[in-house]
Parts: structure tokens; sequence; C-alpha cells
């Protein structure tokens, strides 16, 4: 169904291994090219252990050529916010209304970039205070759609965030 999308996903130290490894793998499968980019190393541990190396460095990478981002939890999200690379990617991905989606921590990214004002979204519980903050209606749901952008809470909600990724990138 993905045939010709280009997806970024980011990664950082302690990423959410599930939250990363899930989705890019599920959008392969849907024939999606995905690129997993890194702030600077060429591997990072999940916050389990699990090892993945990157395609290359955020600052190496064009929004244009992208058709939707990724960002995961764990911890890795307040990592990433510190990279104006990160932070432009995402702003540029929204603005160009492409999807930009998040899961977790992940809506950490999305308020540091400036793009929940006015919108609804959902994360995990710990940090819904800075998205509503930001200025999102927050909703405590497994996934939650504001046209382009679409968050959720938590790995137990990959299948409703990876299903409505893959809606929207079909259209």
């Amino acid at each position: 169904m993905l045939k010709n999308k280009k997806i970024m996903i980011f990664a950082e130290a302690i990423f959410e291994d599930a939250e990363l490894l899930y989705p890019k793998y599920r959008l392969i499968e849907e024939g999606a090219k995905v690129i997993v980019a890194g702030t600077g190393e060429k591997t990072y541990k999940g916050k389990y252990g699990y090892p993945i190396e990157v395609d290359g460095n955020a600052k190496d990478y064009k929004a244009k050529d992208f058709d939707a981002v990724i960002v995961p939890g764990g911890y890795a999200p307040d990592r990433l916010r510190a990279y104006k690379e990160v932070i432009n990617f995402v702003r540029e991905m929204n603005n160009s209304k492409k999807i930009v989606a998040a899961i977790c921590h992940g809506a950490w990214v999305l308020a540091s970039a400036g793009i929940l004002k006015g919108r609804k979204a959902t994360c995990v519980d710990r940090i819904k205070d800075d998205i509503i903050n930001a200025g999102a209606q927050y909703f405590d749901k497994e996934v939650v759609v504001d046209s382009n952008i679409i968050t959720s809470r938590k790995p137990s909600d990959l299948p409703a965030f990876c299903r409505e990724i893959i809606r929207a990138l079909s259209k």
C-alpha cells in the first residue's frame, strides 16, 4: 500500500524499543522506504537494550524528501528536542501538511517544534501537562488524529498508531 512513500523515524539513546521497531517494520511491510536517523552516533540502544543502527544523521536529511516523520517515545525525545535539525525537520513536515506522528514521550518533540497549539493530541500521561501547556487539547485515547498529526500514548497503542499512519499515507 505504501510503495513510493518515504518515512523518517528519529532515534536517540534510550528510545522505547517497541515504539521505534514496530512502526519501522510495519511500514516496511507495507512497502514504504523507512530511514532511521540519529543525531551523531551510528548506533543507539533502546530502553530495554535493543540496538538500532541508524541510516544517517538528522542534519543530512531534508523534510521535502519525506512523506511522514515518526517520533518514538522512551527517553529519546528529551534528547531529540535539543537538536535544532530535528525540531526544524518536524516543523517543516507540519508546515507542508505531511504526516507528523509521535507516540508516548515523542509528543515532547512536537511541543518543542511549536506545532501543537490549537491541535488535538494524546501522549503518555506523564507529559500531558506539557502537551496542554504547548496549546494542545489532550485526549486520553489510544490514537488521536488531527489532520496531519497522529499521536498515541504507549506501546499497547501501536496497532492503532500504525493503522492510522498507514491510512493517512494511503490517501
